[in-house]
């Protein structure tokens, strides 16, 4: 019952994320994160809310234990791709719990050179 209604909140958030108007100023704190799944080998995004200092992306993950995505970047990592001021940006992320807490951790790579 849970999962339903958090992908009807997920695809709402997400549509106010790609929202001309609105998007811009929820952007400077929530963002949907692509991935793939490190089992099913299928793509997945959903909404989180995150912090940016630099080249450093930090998602505290609220309530955990009823989300699975973290998982995909426990150990050494994953690749992720996140929506960042308008633009599609890469990097490596990984998941560290500490007792209830999980912290996702992400590096930004470089941005191409424009020619």
């Amino acid at each position: 019952m849970i999962a339903p209604l958090a992908r009807a909140v997920n695809a709402a958030v997400s549509a106010l994320l790609a929202a001309p108007g609105l998007g811009p100023r929820i952007g400077r704190r929530m963002t949907t994160i692509s991935y793939v799944g490190r089992r099913s080998g299928r793509s997945f995004s959903t909404p989180v809310g995150y912090r940016r200092n630099g080249d450093t992306v930090t998602i505290e993950v609220g309530l955990p234990d009823a989300k699975n995505w973290w998982r995909n970047f426990t150990g050494k990592g994953a690749p992720i791709t996140l929506r960042l001021d308008g633009v599609e940006r890469t990097g490596h992320a990984i998941a560290q719990r500490t007792g209830s807490r999980v912290t996702v951790s992400v590096i930004l790579d470089p941005v191409p050179a424009r020619h």
